[in-house]
C-alpha cells in the first residue's frame, strides 16, 4: 500500500523538493494521487522523453517506469543518479545525503 510521504516538511527545511515522474496522463495521475493521498507532485511523461533521458524507460512504448532516483541541484545539474531505487525508501535515504 502506498501512503503519503511524511518527509515533505524535511525537504522544505533543506530547500528541496520531492516529486515523481509517471508515464500516465494528467487525469490518470490526478486519480492515482487522490486515491493514495499523495502529498507530492506527479510529473506526466506520456511521451517517455523524461523516462528515456533518466533511464526509467527503455523505449517510447514502455508500459511501466523503472524506479530511478535523481537528485538535481539548485543549478539544474544532476548531483546524484541511482538506476534503481525502492520508491518508498528513497525519500528518507536521500534526505540523509542532501
Amino acid at each position: 500500500m502506498r501512503v503519503p510521504r511524511p518527509q515533505g516538511a524535511e525537504f522544505e527545511k533543506k530547500n528541496a523538493g520531492d516529486l515523481r515522474g509517471e508515464l500516465d496522463t494528467k487525469e490518470e495521475n490526478k486519480a492515482f494521487a487522490e486515491k493514495f493521498s499523495f502529498n507530492f507532485p506527479l510529473l506526466c511523461d506520456t511521451t517517455r522523453e523524461m523516462g528515456l533521458k533518466y533511464g526509467a524507460a527503455d523505449s517510447k512504448t514502455e508500459g511501466f517506469a523503472k524506479r530511478a532516483g535523481v537528485v538535481i541541484g539548485p543549478d539544474g545539474k544532476i548531483r546524484e543518479y541511482l538506476a534503481k531505487v525502492d520508491a518508498s525508501a528513497y525519500p528518507s535515504e536521500v534526505l540523509e545525503r542532501i
